[in-house]
């Protein structure tokens, strides 16, 4: 007698089925504990970042969230992945767990998701660079050698030294990246300066709120030592003492300036203007760098409406004024220029304001 074939159909759809079920609950199982972290951390390596994370800012963003699920389409990554559990299960495992430069670019990327506003001011900003603009440009190429240590502040995340990333390494040229890839890609991405995975003293930092008239830095700001492949806080960075010849300069306390004079730094001699410095003197000694620039953007001239014209001695528009903000040709340097820069003949004694008017009567 043979069997009705729509009665096996109907029993391999129900064992199908069962089977699913039966192998769903583990997966739903492996798929939370990815996106929550915990399968991530019972490798012990990898165990600090997950602590670390569980104190920080994105406690409550999953893994995922900025490494990339496990569902993903980008099978360059799950290789990657593969290879580490590859490593991990044969015994070579690395000493200090740190991403690569692909890695940093695709969460670079993913930090747009949430902070949409602070990832458009900084890729309408200076910070946004690519590697072409860097490290081709002939003019400045022509004028300093390119050595390792540029890559300190422009390409901190580059895996090698400045021979893989371009070649001729000499003032002659013509240059070219030793992998086009990179062209266009970002040389100070967000985890140049941000920390993601950091520890911290939640209740002690809530404090530290409670103060408005401190200014606190936001508790990711971090520099990335590319030597040591680990984040120093800017709470650990200190301000540097300049002088403008034997004088010493007035540096505002804004402690997040830390992170600035990382990479616009003065040289060993300590002088203001010296090397990449751009710390304010003359008639804007004591300001902060985050008075007139935006902490993404970098953009100096809308902040000027917030001091001038009325607050300026001259009772001038300052925008309209012989200095680097009106043209980056003129010889006043918006960070160093003085009054007697322009007033050869005599600084003229400053107007009184509409306030200082009334309090005397007038």
């Amino acid at each position: 007698m043979k069997s009705d074939p729509k009665h096996w159909s109907w029993r391999l759809y129900v064992l199908l089925s069962i089977v699913a079920l039966i192998l769903l609950l583990p997966g739903v199982r492996v798929y939370h504990s990815y996106s929550s972290g915990t399968l991530c951390a019972s490798c012990h390596e990898i165990s600090q970042s997950y602590n670390e994370w569980h104190a920080s800012t994105h406690r409550n963003v999953s893994c995922s969230s900025c490494h990339g699920s496990m569902f993903s389409a980008d099978l360059r990554s799950h290789l990657k992945s593969l290879h580490r559990f590859v490593s991990h299960v044969r015994g070579r495992i690395p000493e200090q767990i740190h991403l690569g430069q692909d890695d940093v670019l695709k969460i670079n990327t993913r930090c747009q998701s949430c902070h949409r506003q602070e990832y458009e001011d900084w890729a309408a900003g200076p910070h946004a660079v690519t590697y072409r603009q860097i490290f081709l440009n002939e003019s400045h190429n022509h004028r300093r050698l390119l050595v390792d240590d540029c890559l300190r502040c422009h390409g901190m995340h580059f895996q090698g030294g400045i021979r893989d990333l371009i070649t001729p390494v000499d003032t002659k040229g013509p240059w070219k990246l030793r992998e086009r890839r990179l062209a266009e890609q970002h040389a100070i991405p967000c985890l140049a300066c941000h920390q993601l995975h950091r520890s911290s003293d939640l209740v002690l930092r809530e404090e530290q709120n409670s103060t408005p008239e401190a200014v606190q830095p936001a508790p990711s700001l971090a520099l990335f030592d590319r030597r040591e492949l680990a984040y120093v806080s800017v709470a650990r960075l200190s301000l540097p003492t300049l002088r403008e010849g034997n004088k010493y300069v007035e540096i505002n306390p804004d402690p997040r300036q830390a992170l600035c004079y990382q990479c616009h730094a003065a040289t060993a001699y300590m002088q203001v203007g010296s090397g990449d410095d751009r710390t304010p003197v003359g008639v804007h000694q004591g300001l902060s760098c985050f008075t007139c620039h935006e902490g993404h953007g970098q953009k100096p001239r809308a902040s000027c409406a917030n001091c001038h014209p009325l607050l300026s001695s001259c009772g001038l528009n300052v925008e309209s004024m012989d200095t680097t903000l009106k043209s980056p040709d003129s010889v006043h340097d918006i960070h160093s220029v003085k009054c007697a820069d322009c007033h050869t003949n005599g600084v003229p004694k400053k107007k009184p304001s509409p306030q200082e008017l009334i309090a005397h009567g007038r």
